[in-house]
């Protein structure tokens, strides 16, 4: 290094990830008010990964989580079954809102 830098480099210690409490609770109320639920998880880059969660009842909402390895713990922790795919038994369950195909339809019309 040259005189009168400071910047030093130091090796750190990975730190197991730990689920975030907030996430676990979000999981599990999901699931508590629908009836249960099944999640997908979906890597969405450096944001982290996507979990959507179906509910028995076909409702459906989406949290996130740093990683898809904290995912998988958070939902493991809320005892959610995480499906491997987007299956179309899954899918059929899915019952989207008024709301959600009038957004979507204002989507397509605008384009």
């Amino acid at each position: 290094m040259a005189d009168g830098s400071d910047t030093t480099l130091t090796a750190q210690e990975a730190v197991p990830a730990q689920t975030p409490h907030g996430l676990v609770a979000g999981i599990q109320s999901f699931a508590a008010g629908h009836g249960g639920a099944k999640a997908v998880i979906e890597y969405v880059g450096k944001r982290g990964a996507r979990i959507v969660l179906v509910g028995s009842d076909g409702a459906w909402a989406d949290q996130f989580a740093e990683g898809t390895d904290i995912a998988r713990q958070a939902c493991a922790t809320a005892g959610v079954t995480v499906e491997n795919a987007w299956e179309r038994e899954l899918m059929d369950e899915m019952r989207p809102s008024n709301d959600l195909w009038r957004s979507m339809a204002r989507r397509a019309m605008s384009r």
